[in-house]
């Protein structure tokens, strides 16, 4: 049976002011329609995988705020995770906690603040690739994204030679790449064998648990004592201790590089990781100059910038081009475009100086 394992425990800094500790971007309505990127996560997989076989695992701070965006979710199926141990930590909890409610269960796993259209397409491709796990049930299977220009700020997936006949979307992987320099990207890209990495991958829950095992055996120890208190009464105490003594790590480094048996989709769906407020000119439409408005925006002269307030705030620019404007009902945001990866650098002078109440 396929369940969906939605990993939602990200902080979003890159999108302050918007983004906060109790509001992370996952929380928030950043692409076209009323959805916030969460909600939208789970009713991509409408009847596909529904709510009572869908995990998301987060941030502790993070459970109240998740359940009240997605009141049908069962509250089990909410998981605080005790500490930030980055993904695959978070998937070997989250694959424990599968195998321990269906020992032969298929699991998708997802990042929860992608943008991906249709959402039709993105079921066909998961019930592609869960068919390929269930023709051999020790394959991971992962997405790639066919790169539309030569980013440097995504790791690649460089595929090798085509499963098989009728399967012509699907390739054994050759190697997985880490962020490449400007030059590198392009020869990526010119080749035509490199995808982006889209960090979506469908496996066996007790495959991915062997893989940790095998690949990471400090870490999989942590999680065989979680995995045993399952249905304790000292569960809750075992996972805070077990989950916080796990040294981080991320699945690609834990287990993608090293696995021998991975398969790449071509995938059919669009995707697009919302990593920062430029994201934002993607996915809205832009007018005649240029500027990407969410919000009350009235443009004056003003070109190629990004405007995003809320809606009962009027921002006004005039004769400004090439800005990032971001107005919340208790900080404000200017910066240049070409600044955009310093806000992270006012996050953290915010929380040195203890303006935690901005954060």
């Amino acid at each position: 049976m396929l369940y969906a394992v939605i990993m939602a425990g990200g902080s979003g800094t890159r999108f302050w002011p918007a983004s906060r500790k109790l509001r992370p971007k996952q929380l928030l309505a950043l692409s076209s329609g009323s959805n916030t990127m969460i909600q939208a996560t789970s009713e991509r997989l409408g009847g596909l995988v529904p709510v009572d076989r869908q995990l998301i695992l987060t941030n502790e701070v993070l459970i109240d705020p998740i359940g009240e965006q997605l009141p049908g979710l069962p509250k089990s199926n909410l998981i605080g995770e005790p500490a930030k141990r980055d993904t695959a930590p978070c998937i070997g909890l989250a694959a424990s906690l599968i195998a321990a409610r269906d020992p032969e269960a298929i699991m998708a796993v997802m990042p929860s603040d992608h943008v991906i259209g249709t959402d039709e397409q993105f079921c066909a491709d998961l019930k592609a690739a869960e068919r390929l796990v269930e023709e051999d049930p020790t394959r991971i299977v992962t997405f790639g994204i066919k790169p539309t220009y030569p980013a440097e700020s995504f790791g690649y997936i460089q595929r090798g030679a085509k499963l098989g006949e009728g399967l012509e979307n699907a390739f054994d992987v050759e190697k997985f790449r880490e962020k490449p320099d400007r030059e590198t990207a392009e020869q990526y890209v010119q080749s035509g064998d490199f995808y982006w990495n889209s960090g979506i991958f469908l496996w066996k829950a007790s495959t991915i648990l062997k893989a940790l095992e095998a690949n990471q055996p400090e870490m999989f120890d942590h999680i065989k004592v979680i995995s045993e208190a399952i249905g304790s009464p000292d569960y809750d105490a075992v996972l805070d201790r077990e989950f916080k003594a796990i040294k981080g790590t991320s699945i690609d480094y834990a287990v993608m590089e090293n696995y021998d048996n991975v398969a790449v989709i071509e995938a059919g769906f669009t995707w697009d990781d919302v990593g920062s407020w430029q994201s934002l000119g993607r996915l809205h439409s832009a007018d005649d100059r240029g500027n990407t408005s969410v919000g009350d925006h009235v443009s004056i002269d003003t070109s190629g910038s990004i405007v995003f307030g809320e809606s009962d705030h009027t921002i006004v620019t005039i004769g400004i081009e090439d800005l990032i404007v971001v107005h919340t009902k208790d900080a404000t945001l200017v910066a240049p475009k070409s600044a955009e990866e310093r806000v992270r650098e006012a996050v953290k002078l915010l929380e040195e100086t203890g303006r935690v109440d901005r954060l």
